[in-house]
């Protein structure tokens, strides 16, 4: 049983009560780099919020409001200067064993993780964090060649060096080195950055082929407003190092000017609706075309779609 509550303030938060513990919870999380320099700078500043399993989770803000430091917190690279992290209640950083585990448990896939390729094969790529965990031979070439299929790589390509594939061969070669160890928890940053529209939606298929088939959370840094629209189920919003609103796209992009004031983009349809608000028409803001569709149809009947 849980409530769950939208407040808009200084900002729009979510809070969650669970009788059971949440599968990932963050508590109060704060990071400072350089803490007690003349260069410290806070990164992350109380920041607090709840993920259940096989929630699709969008995370979005300008560049430097603590988006990848928050991201890099979740499986343990980098430790809080306070607060906790809680994977299925219990601190990742109890103990060294609890945080190894965790590294496993929760796959980071970094911004053009292509860069971070360095076997001869494919299959000695992707078969890399596998081998870290100590699995049998057996179960780490299944594991490979399931994370293959998940992003599209075929047998011959596992044979080659990964050098020799496309940018966007290698980016699913990296992705599939993440997929191979079996993360409960999947963070990407970034990951569709520098492709073209086709490479892109591949890239997101993989990802939501992958979350089906392991019921798997996947947490994704994007700054593509409408990928994040009408992907996720949850949209986290980082401003100036602070958690400012948590809630599904459907009551973030409710409040459109607000994100532009911070300096985001929005989707264009909801960008479109703004301006016939702004010429007297009785419309919301809306976030997806299915949505615009409706507002005008209600529109052209008149109705509204407030």
């Amino acid at each position: 049983m849980r409530a769950d509550t939208l407040q808009c303030g200084e900002g729009l938060t979510r809070r969650e009560e669970t009788v059971l513990a949440p599968f990932l919870e963050i508590k109060n999380l704060s990071h400072i780099y350089s803490g007690g320099t003349p260069f410290e700078h806070i990164a992350l500043k109380d920041v607090s919020f709840r993920v259940e399993r096989g929630e699709f989770i969008g995370i979005i803000g300008h560049t430097g409001s603590g988006k990848s430091t928050l991201m890099q917190h979740l499986n343990g690279l980098l430790k809080p200067t306070s607060g906790e992290i809680l994977l299925d209640g219990v601190d990742i950083w109890t103990n060294k064993k609890i945080t190894r585990q965790a590294r496993f448990r929760v796959g980071l896939v970094f911004q053009y993780p292509e860069y971070q390729l360095f076997e001869e094969t494919v299959y000695k790529d992707i078969a890399f964090g596998p081998k870290n965990m100590g699995l049998k031979e057996a179960e780490i070439d299944r594991r490979v060649r399931e994370a293959a299929g998940f992003v599209g790589i075929t047998e011959e390509q596992l044979k080659v060096s990964p050098f020799d594939l496309s940018g966007g061969q290698k980016r699913r070669v990296a992705i599939a080195g993440v997929i191979a160890m079996e993360p409960e928890i999947l963070i990407l940053d970034e990951p569709t950055a520098g492709l073209d529209p086709v490479g892109r939606e591949g890239i997101l298929e993989n990802i939501q082929a992958y979350r089906r088939a392991k019921n798997a959370t996947v947490m994704m840094v994007s700054h593509s407003m409408s990928d994040v629209a009408r992907l996720t189920d949850r949209l986290l919003v980082m401003n100036n190092a602070h958690l400012v609103m948590d809630g599904t796209p459907g009551q973030v992009f409710t409040h459109a000017r607000e994100l532009v004031e911070m300096g985001l983009d929005i989707p264009e349809v909801t960008r479109v609706f703004l301006r016939l608000q702004e010429l007297g028409l009785p419309v919301q803001p809306v976030y997806s075309v299915e949505q615009a569709v409706a507002a005008l149809t209600a529109l052209k009947e008149g109705k509204g779609n407030a």
